[in-house]
Formats: C-alpha cells, structure tokens, sequence
C-alpha cells in the first residue's frame, strides 16, 4: 500500500482539528447548561464546590480555544499551500481529483469554524 499523499495528510490534519474544536464547544455548552441547572436547584452543602469545579472546567476549556485555533489556522495554511496546483504535482504528491476535493471541502470546514467563533 501506497504511503498517503501530502495533501491526504494535510487534509486529514485539518479534518480532525474542526472536529476537536466542534467537541471542545459541545463540552463547553454542556458544562455551561450543568452550571445553569446547579445555579438554579436547590443548595445542598456540596452545590458550591460542585459549582466551582463546573466553573474551573468551563475556563479550562475556553483556554484551550485560542491554541486549537492557531493550530487549525497552520495546518490550513499548509493545506492551503499543498492544494495549489504548482504543488500538487511535485514528489510524494499522487494525488486523485477525490483527494483534491476532499481538500477543499476540508479548507472551507475549517474557514467556517474560525470565521463563526471570530
């Protein structure tokens, strides 16, 4: 079997940080809707620190936004770079018109997720 491509490479890179950065909001929407629900019950004596910990969770996790995002900008500059066509025909480049549209689809997923947290 044939060693994947550059572009399959960097396609897949991209891929899977738009999908960490999707999981990383859906965790953030989950701790925020479990801090609401523990802001609105009832106070038993373990509700503050339980509240603490959510909060400390919910930081924790919008710190990790801004590395994934300069990490999802490089690799989608390297993918960016890949994809012209000058580059696509170069050494270790095998690439099929399926890896090139991957590609693009992959550029526009991540576009997406950097413009709609900007």
């Amino acid at each position: 079997m044939a060693p994947p491509s550059q572009l399959a490479i960097a396609t897949s890179v991209v891929n899977r940080l738009v999908k960490e950065e999707a999981s990383y909001h859906k965790e953030l929407e989950k701790q925020q809707a479990s801090i609401a629900k523990l802001e609105q019950g009832g106070g038993d004596e373990n509700t503050e620190y339980v509240l603490k910990q959510e909060r400390r969770g919910v930081e924790e996790t919008r710190a990790i936004f801004p590395q994934l995002r300069n990490k999802l900008q490089d690799a989608l500059a390297r993918l960016e770079y890949v994809l012209v066509p000058d580059n696509l025909n170069g050494p270790g480049y095998q690439t099929t018109p399926e890896d090139i549209a991957k590609g693009q689809e992959a550029v526009a997923a991540a576009l997406k997720a950097i413009h709609s947290q900007s």
